[in-house]
């Protein structure tokens, strides 16, 4: 019976192991899919967040200024008409 319950705890033992080297394996895996997915968006002309909101916020000013001269180019127009 002893011997049984011996091959029972090294099974256990060596699943118990196998699982931690799954795990660190997963971990791994994982830690170098990520930094190649970093450097491959590092290659790439993307913008943050950041640049993107700035660039919108600048063009929305834009388009602001841009109809605020068109309505006084149409009153000084409506003015000489």
């Amino acid at each position: 019976m002893q011997t049984r319950n011996k091959i029972f705890d090294d099974v256990s033992q060596l699943m118990t192991n196998a699982m931690g080297v799954a795990q660190g394996a997963k971990t791994e895996a994982e830690t170098a899919m990520k930094s190649m997915m970093d450097r491959w968006l590092a290659d790439r002309d993307f913008v943050t967040r950041e640049e993107f909101d700035a660039v919108r916020a600048m063009a929305q000013k834009a388009r602001e200024e841009n109809d605020v001269l068109k309505a006084r180019l149409d009153a000084m127009e409506n003015k000489s008409a």
